[in-house]
């Protein structure tokens, strides 16, 4: 999937990012450090929305902390 390239190399650990905006194809998302990310939109849960925090796991599964 698209989420390995978020990863660390050799690292396994979940990834948080925060979903900043949207534009019509992405939701840009900050990382602690304030990286941004861009996700295409598809492959957020339905119910994203802005402020939602996002977890990915090693294979790439993303879902929104609740």
């Amino acid at each position: 999937t698209a989420y390995r390239r978020v990863t660390d190399k050799g690292e396994n650990r979940m990834i948080t990012l925060k979903i900043d905006h949207f534009d019509t194809q992405y939701a840009y998302c900050t990382n602690k450090e304030k990286k941004l990310f861009a996700i295409v939109l598809e492959e957020l849960p339905h119910e994203a929305k802005k402020g939602d925090i996002l977890l990915i796991d090693d294979n790439g599964k993303l879902q929104i902390q609740r």
